[in-house]
């Protein structure tokens, strides 16, 4: 075989490989969607029609598993769920922004320390933490309490907060917070004006994480809640009772449960996209 040809071949190989390597992202892509796909599909079923064997294909959609959950008073776990996360996570962004800011631009003595005291809070089980957690807050008469969880779920976020932001402040360059000394821009000038809008996609990822972790959060809220403070998580186990399992309803509050997240996710996309990547190219 010539040169020429071995050349020409290349080009061919090379689409072909490319083709094979699309074909099998899709299928991998499928194949982690369709339990996505099957748990909205189930949500719209009779529950007859959700436990059948083998599975129902073919159905007439219907709403009244969406009522049930409704009706069934999800407004005071749908409540409890915002409540926790949106102030856990304004708290986690006010106390974690000055942190990274302190542990990245301005760094304190021993900055390796601190970071690794920050992050082996994450590294302790939460199961093993969870009974001092429950004699304390009952001593406290905090059982069953939204800001109970609040303070936790603060906890919890607010060492992943403090390493995200400080990788966001890294990329700020040197020259523009010198810029900034030399007119004159003091400590909360230089935040406000300077730093904050620039490093702004890395707090909308943060917040968008912290959000997440703060409303899938299941493990405080069963064992510390009851009725008054139950979230969502707890909202969606509420339907596996002594009668049965309601798979169809279950399907349902899990696809509500779903939705804030995914709401979430998709207004702030572009913010998110652009914080993760934030230092990826130079």
């Amino acid at each position: 075989m010539s040169a020429d040809t071995r050349t020409s071949l290349r080009p061919a190989r090379g689409r072909a490989t490319g083709g094979v390597l699309t074909t099998l992202t899709w299928l991998l892509a499928l194949a982690f969607f369709f339990p996505v796909a099957w748990m909205a599909a189930t949500a719209f079923k009779q529950e007859n029609q959700a436990a059948s064997d083998p599975p129902t294909w073919f159905f007439s959609p219907t709403l009244d598993q969406f009522r049930a959950v409704i009706e069934g008073g999800s407004g005071t776990y749908v409540a409890n769920s915002a409540i926790a996360t949106g102030v856990s996570t304004l708290l986690v962004l006010l106390l974690g922004v000055p942190a990274a800011y302190a542990l990245s631009i301005r760094p304190v003595e021993k900055v390796s320390d601190v970071l690794f005291f920050f992050i082996s809070t994450k590294m302790l089980p939460v199961v093993a933490v969870i009974v001092p957690i429950y004699v304390v807050a009952g001593q406290l008469k905090v059982l069953d309490n939204i800001w109970t969880l609040v303070v936790l779920y603060t906890a919890m976020n607010l060492p992943i907060a403090v390493w995200m932001m400080r990788s966001f402040f890294l990329e700020v360059p040197g020259e523009v917070l010198e810029a900034a000394s030399v007119d004159g821009a003091g400590l909360m000038r230089t935040m406000r004006s300077v730093l904050l809008p620039m490093v702004a996609p890395g707090i909308a990822a943060t917040a968008l994480i912290c959000v997440i972790f703060a409303w899938n959060e299941f493990f405080f809220a069963l064992n510390l809640t009851a009725s008054r403070a139950a979230t969502v998580p707890v909202l969606i186990v509420s339907t596996m009772t002594s009668e049965g399992l309601f798979l169809a309803r279950l399907c349902a509050a899990a696809l509500l449960a779903s939705l804030p997240v995914i709401i979430a996710g998709w207004v702030a996309q572009k913010q998110l996209v652009r914080g993760l990547s934030m230092g990826a190219i130079k």
